[in-house]
């Protein structure tokens, strides 16, 4: 069934968790917070103000690092975005996720994850949390066992496939498993701007649920290609900032905007802007919350999925936005998968401070679990941090993270320590091993293995030990995906 958007009525009643099993809270129990989890799309660690950037103005982020803690070793699932997203939803680092590579299914959407999938929707959803996802989601099709509300979310506003997530006046969106139609976008006419409507829709969620605990997760598409907006001041703004001269106009070879990237004259200028649009946004939910009394019982997340791009115009060079570090989106060196992270929760967290601990997409569920009170077993590479959140002792750490990405001839990389292991070409019979010691090489220009083989030795080994086999995702031995730009 199709249906006309038609702004602020477009919710389906809820969906009920997959999972039988209960929960609750005791009559003593801390005061469950609510959880907002802002995901950036394709924004690197250098884009924002809080971690150096000098150019895009970001007023809003600032303030939410003076009000929270900032990490400095925060990292993604992995550095491209449908695995990425797969490790924060399950707890799973991608050597053990289902879904491990960008996958799609026709007409839309994506490989999804297996039936009852247990996600943080899900464990927020057991505890008694009104669960909402806005954006992107990427891990399933339309209809799929996966679909956003059949793993643990009441309801769902956005982009289904990742893959139509590239046009921001798109022809439809779904709610809950509706899909609504923009007949004021067909023949790429640009009336509706889809992030401007996900972003009301997902301010009525919490407007209704201020009331009782809800987890919100915020999949917004900024400031991933296409790069098209409206132009207001904040983008007339940056084309006086940034010289004509320093860009170079994009044009797409195909016309189709369905999955396509459209044109853009200026493309750095409409990068800056929708980085700052995308400050308005995080403003406006701090600016609800306090509004709706609710800010001091909130946690409050700014994170990426992946680093920076180059498509559709794009060039991170230009705003240095990956930050002293090597590599962008798609690179498993710390510029591809070394993210932003902000956390704010008043009264808890202390204000203005800054955050040395490693933590990484998969250790959200667990994190989220002690914040929630859920207290059954999890399964799950992941840690809490809590204790470092509250300036508490008792903080347990990794011995090792593990990503894998699996396009360009496959890549691997684990980290231990201060010592980094990056292995590519893994899909052919010459894989390359590479090792760097981040402690006085961050941005990952010397490879020591040959001066220290017993290491390169042991993360080698390691490397092994962190993946087991999947048969969707074999490192370029399986069929090279049709969908690999998100």
């Amino acid at each position: 069934m199709k249906h006309i958007l038609s702004i602020g009525s477009c919710f389906a009643g809820a969906v009920a968790s997959l999972s039988s099993c209960s929960s609750g809270t005791k009559p003593n129990d801390p005061p469950r917070p609510n959880i907002i989890y802002i995901l950036a799309d394709d924004l690197g660690i250098g884009d924002i103000e809080p971690y150096g950037q000098k150019l895009i103005r970001t007023p809003n982020l600032n303030r939410l690092q003076e009000q929270g803690m900032l990490f400095t070793q925060a990292y993604a699932g992995t550095a491209v975005s449908a695995p990425s997203r797969c490790s924060l939803m399950t707890g799973l680092h991608t050597g053990h996720a289902f879904v491990r590579g960008n996958k799609g299914v026709d007409p839309e959407g994506q490989v999804a994850m297996p039936e009852g999938t247990f996600t943080m929707a899900s464990m927020f959803k057991q505890q008694g949390y009104a669960t909402g996802c806005f954006g992107k989601w990427g891990l399933g099709f339309p209809g799929s066992v996966s679909d956003p509300t059949k793993v643990g979310f009441d309801q769902f506003f956005g982009y289904n496939c990742q893959t139509l997530a590239h046009d921001y006046y798109p022809d439809h969106l779904w709610n809950n498993e509706l899909r609504i139609d923009m007949p004021q976008n067909y023949e790429q006419r640009e009336v509706t701007y889809s992030a401007d409507t996900i972003h009301q829709q997902a301010l009525q969620f919490i407007r209704e649920h201020a009331n009782a605990p809800f987890f919100t997760f915020l999949s917004y598409t900024l400031p991933h290609a296409e790069l098209i907006l409206p132009h207001d001041s904040v983008y007339d703004m940056y084309c006086r900032v940034i010289p004509e001269a320093d860009e170079v106009p994009f044009a797409p070879k195909d016309p189709n905007r369905r999955g396509a990237y459209g044109p853009t004259v200026r493309p750095l200028a409409s990068f800056a802007a929708m980085v700052t649009r995308f400050d308005r946004y995080v403003g406006e939910v701090m600016q609800l919350l306090d509004s709706l009394g609710i800010a001091e019982n909130t946690v409050l997340i700014f994170t990426s999925d992946n680093g920076p791009h180059r498509e559709g115009g794009a060039n991170p060079d230009y705003f240095d936005s990956y930050g002293p570090y090597r590599g962008i989106k798609r690179d498993l060196y710390e510029g591809g998968i070394r993210m932003p992270f902000l956390i704010s929760y008043p009264g808890h967290i202390k204000a203005g401070t800054t955050n040395d601990h490693i933590i990484a997409f998969w250790d959200m569920l667990p994190t989220f679990a002690e914040l929630a009170g859920y207290d059954k077993p999890l399964q799950t590479d992941g840690i809490s941090f809590v204790p470092t959140l509250m300036g508490k002792e008792g903080q347990q750490t990794h011995e090792s993270l593990y990503w894998e990405f699996h396009e360009q001839n496959g890549k691997q990389a684990v980290r231990r320590g201060r010592w980094k292991g990056v292995r590519l070409n893994v899909g052919t019979d010459k894989p390359v091993f590479e090792l760097y010691d981040l402690s006085t090489d961050i941005h990952e220009d010397h490879n020591v293995a040959v001066e220290h083989p017993d290491i390169a030795a042991e993360l080698n080994a390691l490397i092994d030990s962190c993946h087991t086999e999947s048969e969707l995702f074999d490192f370029g031995r399986e069929k090279e995906s049709n969908d690999i730009t998100h």
